[in-house]
């Protein structure tokens, strides 16, 4: 009987030590791969990838900011998703360009597709077609002061985020952390996104 009720003992604890080294596992080293991602510039393997954004940048959204609806924008806008997020000043040829891109990289999330959202933050006014092609995207647009004071907050390297043409990258706490530039390719954009969400906890 005494050895009976140690061997029990013994396996309480054997089970006690593997359920504290899952929640090791799941909870603690993706919150270090984080950290070291931006302590130490990482950049996925392979080619062309993106920038990383050093320090991250946390976005101040202006007060009177709104969508297309003429909406004012929720507090949590930037909040519990990841943003894939388009800057241009007319939406005409390459903005539309890019657009199919981000819905085309959106939908190649599969299960992870409801962790991430598009943004486009424009000075376009009519976005009626784009809304009609593209009902999922975010769209802000108004007041036009607003916007560009909010487009400002995505320059990199004194480019003109309306005119630079790259693809942001805003992690579910806010922080822009990542830009792609025009000639990288969508299937690069895919491999970043998906290392990011397979090792992120939060979004």
């Amino acid at each position: 009987m005494q050895n009976d009720k140690q061997l029990s003992e013994q396996d309480m604890q054997r089970k006690g030590r593997k359920v504290f080294m899952l929640m090791v596992i799941f909870f603690v080293v993706p919150i270090i791969v984080v950290v070291l991602m931006y302590k130490f510039n990482w950049k996925p393997n392979g080619a062309s990838l993106g920038e990383l954004v050093t320090p991250a940048r946390l976005l101040n959204n202006p007060t009177d900011l709104k969508n297309s609806e003429a909406a004012t924008l929720p507090l949590q806008l930037w909040q519990d998703r990841w943003s894939i997020v388009y800057v241009a000043d007319e939406c005409q040829k390459d903005c539309l360009a890019k657009l199919h891109d981000m819905r085309q990289l959106h939908v190649s999330l599969y299960k992870d597709i409801d962790r991430s959202q598009r943004v486009l933050i424009t000075t376009t006014q009519n976005v009626t077609d784009i809304k009609h092609d593209y009902p999922d995207l975010i769209v802000i647009n108004q007041p036009v002061a607003a916007v560009l004071n909010l487009a400002e907050q995505f320059q990199i390297n004194g480019e003109s985020a309306m005119k630079s043409n790259r693809l942001y990258l805003v992690d579910p706490l806010g922080h822009l952390m990542m830009s792609y530039q025009p000639k990288v390719p969508l299937a690069d954009v895919r491999k970043d996104i998906t290392r990011l969400l397979r090792y992120s906890w939060a979004g």
